[in-house]
């Protein structure tokens, strides 16, 4: 069997514009910016009732693996907990 095909590889910096495009959720990736990363495969946001963790570890870190420390980051600059729905942190930045 054929190994999988390399995943497509962006910057940090465009990594972090294309999740808050597709999310509409701020994240800091704790890498240079011009660091290469895995790209953002998901066409679509995940589901308003999801939490912060469930998306972190469900997405981020299966996109990014573990050893890239992700920051998420609310409308009003603080860290959300993780228990936070996607549709509570998404409402945070337009207040």
């Amino acid at each position: 069997m054929p190994d999988a095909p390399e995943p497509k590889k962006i910057s940090a910096s465009e990594f972090e514009k294309k999740v808050f495009e597709r999310e509409e959720v701020k994240i800091v990736l704790r890498v240079p910016a011009d660091q290469q990363v895995n790209d953002y495969p998901y066409a679509r946001k995940v589901a308003d009732n999801t939490t912060v963790t469930g998306w972190l570890e469900g997405r981020l870190t299966e996109t990014l693996g573990s050893d890239i420390d992700v920051e998420i980051v609310d409308g009003k600059s603080t860290r959300p907990h993780g228990r936070t729905k996607m549709e509570t942190l998404r409402a945070t930045y337009e207040s």
